[in-house]
């Protein structure tokens, strides 16, 4: 059996430094792109020749295209993507500016549609299942938390393409699916008050936020072979949080 391709976007973050390890951790070879040239340097020369490190603006086409040839040629093609990269800005609406409006979507949105577009293609030279697995948010469903609407929006059109693209690549054999984590601590808990952040920790059944690995090893299982009977589905993991 052909060893399995990965590609993590926002690899060098908090989430995706806990994706690469999963996947990694699984036998996986795994290309991490992020616009942070020094992260991703610290972990090339930690993880070695299984990691391809790739510094790449998400949010041009025409760089995530290039990155993708960087990859098929380095590794030999893609099984896996892991669509992690994105933010939440948190001005309030309607005091929301035009410009942090269209970055809120095209870091959030456009960077999986451009992976996407770019992994299909060499998804299908590939035999066996393959996997594409987006990182949403319970801010798309959940209405009781502070996330702002752009970033709600972002993540409800996240999982549109996924439902699409389970769809249209069924026979194809290319599984779709989006996890969409609750409170999960990583830097990005940085952009928010202390009273914001206690108020949304107080929320969650448990009394504490999740951790990257417990998302990660939801990411691990989809992309491993009990997966592949999954596509098309939004997994929601908040702790029984939002059950009615």
């Amino acid at each position: 059996m052909s060893e399995k391709i990965a590609i993590v976007t926002g690899a060098a973050g908090g989430m995706g430094r806990a994706f690469v390890a999963a996947l990694m951790g699984d036998g996986v070879k795994v290309a991490g792109f992020d616009i942070a040239k020094d992260g991703l340097a610290e972990m090339q020369s930690t993880l070695g020749a299984r990691f391809l490190g790739l510094a790449v603006d998400l949010t041009d086409a025409k760089a995530v295209a290039a990155a993708f040839d960087t990859v098929e040629q380095a590794f030999g093609g893609v099984d896996i993507l892991v669509n992690n990269a994105g933010t939440c800005f948190m001005s309030e609406f309607p005091n929301i500016p035009a410009d942090e409006f269209q970055q809120q979507m095209a870091l959030n949105f456009s960077t999986a549609f451009y992976c996407c577009q770019s992994a299909v293609p060499l998804m299908l030279k590939r035999g066996g299942v393959k996997k594409i697995i987006n990182i949403s948010s319970n801010g798309a469903y959940n209405f009781d938390v502070f996330d702002p609407p752009p970033y709600r929006a972002s993540k409800a059109a996240l999982d549109t393409l996924t439902k699409d693209l389970a769809r249209r690549y069924a026979r194809d054999k290319i599984c779709v699916n989006s996890i969409a984590p609750a409170m999960t601590e990583t830097p990005l808990f940085g952009v928010l008050s202390d009273e914001v952040l206690a108020g949304a920790i107080a929320q969650m059944p448990h009394g504490h936020a999740m951790q990257p690995a417990q998302i990660a090893g939801w990411v691990s299982f989809l992309a491993g072979p009990m997966g592949d009977v999954s596509s098309g589905n939004v997994i929601i993991l908040n702790q029984g949080r939002d059950v009615r």
